[in-house]
Formats: C-alpha cells, sequence, structure tokens
C-alpha cells in the first residue's frame, strides 16, 4: 500500500470519527426540553449536519427554525427549516440574510419554549448582523485574516460590531431557554469564541478589542472604534451548553487508524497554533530525524495553523504547510507529510489540504516550479496542485480543526 493510500485512509476515519452526529443525538436526549415550542437555529459548517440529526431525534417536535452554513454544505431541504448557504471566512449578505431570518425565528418566544442553537466552525462569517456596514465588516476581517491574526483575535473584535455575537443572540431568545450543542473548532473549547459566542457570556473585554486593533493597525472608521469601546454581555441566565468534538478526538481516530495501519503512533500535540510554514519545517525535521528508523512511525499534530498573506496565489493553511515541508523531506524514501481541515476546505479553494513525499521536491523543479517563490506568493494550490499534491475530499459535515501527520513506512 502507497503512502498516500495510507494517508487517505488515516483522514478518512479521523473526519468519520469528529462527525457530530451520535453526539448531537446523544446531547439532544438527555436536554430536557420545556413543554413549549422547540426553535431549531444551527449555524457553521457542519450546521446541515448538526440540523438533520436534531430533525431525525425530535420528529415533529421541532416547530420551525433556521440553518446557515457554507456555500456548498446544504444536502437538501429539512422539514420545517428555512436554509440558508452563505460566505465564508468572510461574511457576505446571504450571512445577513440568514441571520435576520434567525433572528425573526425566536422572536416573541416565552418561558415556556426552547432554542435548539447548533453551533459549529465558521459560523462567526455565517451568523452575522453587522453594527456597521457590510463592507466595513469585510474589510476588517480581511486585514485581521490577511495579517495572520489567530481565531480567538479575530473573534474578539467580531463580538464588538455584531448584533449577534458575544452572548448577544442569547439574549434576543429571552425568555426562552437556549440549549446550546457545539463542535468545537477553537483549541482549548472556549465556548465565548467558537462562532463568537452568541449564546455564551463573553470573557473577551473592550480593551482587549482595542490592543488587537493597535496591533494590527486595523483601518476602521470611528463609529467602529467607538463600538470596540462597548462592552458585550459577561452574564446569561438562559443558556445551557454542551461540547459535542475537538480535535483531541480527531488526533486519537488518527492514531487509532495509524495502529491498524501497522504504524506506530505519537500524537505531538492537539494544540498546534504556529505559522503554517514552521509548522511545516517542524514537522519535516521531525521526518528527518526519524527517517532511519526500523520500525513505521506517525507523528500527528492537531491545531490550526495561521498564514501571513503577502502574496496573490491561492491556498490555504493546510496546503502551506504541506508545500513548506517538501523541501525539508527531500530525497527521503517511504516520507511523507499532509495535512488537511477536518471540514474539507481549506482557504478559498476546493481542496482540504496537502500532501508531499521526498520526492516532491524533484517533481516541483521537472514542472519549472520554484518551491520557495510559490511560498512566497502563497501561491501552495497551483504547485500543489501540478505534483498531484492536492488532497480533496469535499464538505465533510464536521469541524474540528486541522490534522497534519508524518509517516515513516519500514513495513
Amino acid at each position: 500500500m502507497s503512502l498516500r493510500e495510507d494517508a487517505e485512509k488515516i483522514i478518512s476515519s479521523a473526519i468519520a470519527a469528529a462527525k457530530p452526529d451520535a453526539a448531537v443525538a446523544s446531547a439532544v436526549k438527555l436536554a430536557g426540553f420545556p413543554s413549549g415550542k422547540l426553535v431549531l437555529i444551527a449555524i457553521g459548517k457542519a450546521a446541515w449536519q448538526m440540523a438533520r440529526t436534531a430533525c431525525l431525534e425530535l420528529p415533529g417536535r421541532i416547530s420551525h427554525g433556521v440553518v446557515s452554513t457554507k456555500y456548498g454544505h446544504s444536502e437538501g431541504e429539512l422539514p420545517g427549516i428555512q436554509i440558508f448557504e452563505a460566505g465564508h471566512p468572510v461574511p457576505d449578505e446571504n450571512s445577513v440574510l440568514a441571520t435576520k431570518a434567525a433572528m425573526e425565528a425566536v422572536k416573541n418566544l416565552s418561558s415556556d419554549d426552547a432554542v435548539l442553537f447548533l453551533i459549529s466552525g465558521g459560523g462567526s462569517s455565517l451568523f452575522e448582523c453587522p453594527l456597521v456596514p457590510l463592507e466595513e465588516l469585510k474589510s476588517l476581517t480581511q486585514q485581521l485574516l490577511s495579517k495572520g491574526a489567530d481565531i480567538v483575535e479575530i473573534n474578539t473584535i467580531r463580538k464588538r460590531i455584531s448584533a449577534v455575537k458575544g452572548g448577544r443572540f442569547a439574549k434576543l431568545c429571552e425568555p426562552a431557554q437556549v440549549f446550546s450543542i457545539v463542535l468545537s473548532d477553537i483549541i482549548g473549547d472556549p465556548l465565548d469564541m467558537i462562532a463568537s459566542g452568541p449564546a455564551y457570556p463573553d470573557s473577551s473585554t473592550s480593551s482587549q478589542a482595542l490592543a488587537i486593533a493597535k496591533k494590527y493597525k486595523l483601518k476602521a472608521n470611528d463609529e467602529t472604534m467607538s463600538l470596540f469601546r462597548k462592552e458585550t454581555p459577561k452574564k446569561l441566565e438562559n443558556v445551557t451548553a454542551a461540547i459535542t468534538g475537538s480535535v483531541s478526538q480527531l488526533c486519537n481516530a488518527a492514531s487509532l487508524k495509524c495502529v491498524e495501519l501497522g504504524y506506530d503512533p505519537f500524537i505531538l500535540t492537539a494544540s498546534l497554533t504556529c505559522s503554517a510554514r514552521d509548522a511545516g519545517s517542524f514537522l519535516s525535521a521531525i521526518a528527518r530525524h526519524h527517517a532511519k528508523s526500523a520500525k513505521s512511525l506517525a507523528f500527528i499534530a492537531g491545531g490550526e495553523t495561521v498564514v501571513e498573506i503577502k502574496g496573490k496565489g491561492l491556498g490555504g493553511r493546510n496546503q502551506e504547510l504541506a508545500l513548506s515541508a517538501a523541501a525539508g523531506i527531500s530525497g527521503l524514501d517511504g516520507v511523507c507529510i499532509f495535512s488537511v481541515g477536518s471540514d474539507g476546505t481549506d482557504g478559498p479553494t476546493d481542496a482540504a489540504g496537502g500532501f508531499v513525499d521526498g520526492g516532491a521536491m524533484e517533481r516541483l523543479k521537472e514542472k519549472g516550479i520554484d518551491l520557495f517563490s510559490y511560498l512566497a506568493d502563497n501561491n501552495s494550490y497551483e504547485a500543489l496542485g501540478a505534483i498531484d499534491g492536492l488532497i480533496k475530499t469535499g464538505p465533510t459535515g464536521t469541524n474540528v480543526n486541522d490534522l497534519s501527520v508524518v509517516l515513516v513506512n519500514r513495513r
């Protein structure tokens, strides 16, 4: 069996284990909803999958609802549910339309009613009703993304310029109870940061938001700066929340599959947060150190790296990580490095991530591709595509960060 086949089996098994179906079904059964209306709101890249499971578990119980997910991530109609597809990682007009529909859906609820709120990664972009013009919000998001801000920094800013983030959506649902089921895409599972915490008390402060704006030299108008100075809800009485999945689950499932395939696995971390290029260099150094091993080894890292966008090319953090590792493992036999986003998408591309082995560098040269020039232009998609190094899974129905793996095959 080839390294590429092993990689695809590991990816498939890890993602399957991280799908929210069983966890959502279990959480729904334990929720104990009151006797009144039950409204379903689902947001994020896994929103459709989570909503479908809830509908199957609660036949005839849900009165109405709204799903807001990324383009291409809906798989059909659900009974009584309005389904929207919208922009990610930058919100668009459909993000706003979906959110306004959700806000309308929770109007005039009583204390006998409840909101089943299903949250997954990507919700910050897909669930948005901005307090500033949409173009201003888009500009701020693009500035933060291009300068390598991490997800916590980005969401700290987003909370202050939104009518639904930072606990504000839960306030709109009062006096109804909100039961949140959360598929975590942020390391450490901070409930107030996942999807920018629309139904959880906000731990971030206005002073932190202002410090982030200063750190990244954000260009923002006076109205926006004044919103950065306002505090978000710090206490909510109507919210119950449960975490249903995380990157640790992804890593553990990958480890089990590695054992099945004959590798001795080592989970290095489930908290990888450096730049994609640094991660690629680090993993290639591990591969070089163990390249003469007599055993088949697998080194697993979960987390979410960042990319500082300086070029005009196409790619994503997982593709950039893989391409960055190619030089470090050049010429090594039986060695590969791959990295994928668990949601099946990596940056603004149709790829989930990238794969390189010891022959990748030579194949790039044969295609006339200078690796370092393509990295400088953030053009990992084209470089990997030229050597069949793109991993494409399509939308997966889950979103629990990224999986990066080194394989040393000695079977």
